[in-house]
């Protein structure tokens, strides 16, 4: 299906099903740019991550009892 097609569906639907349409499609920009920007930000930090011990110095505790004091 075209663009124009695709559009010319929309503008045929009532006003609720088009503000529904619009809201998914922002959410799943929004979702796709954001998982971009982690996979980013994880690629640029993995040599790091692999060779500076101190940085995963933390991650032997990972699944230690966690115990808040009050």
């Amino acid at each position: 299906m075209e663009t124009r097609e695709i559009i010319k569906a929309i503008r045929k639907l009532p006003v609720s099903k088009r503000m529904l349409i619009v809201e998914k499609t922002l959410k799943t920009i929004r979702e796709g740019e954001t998982r971009n920007r982690m996979v980013e930000a994880a690629e640029s930090l993995f040599e790091d991550y692999k060779n500076d011990k101190e940085l995963t110095s933390f991650t032997q505790l990972d699944y230690e009892g966690f115990y808040e004091t009050k």
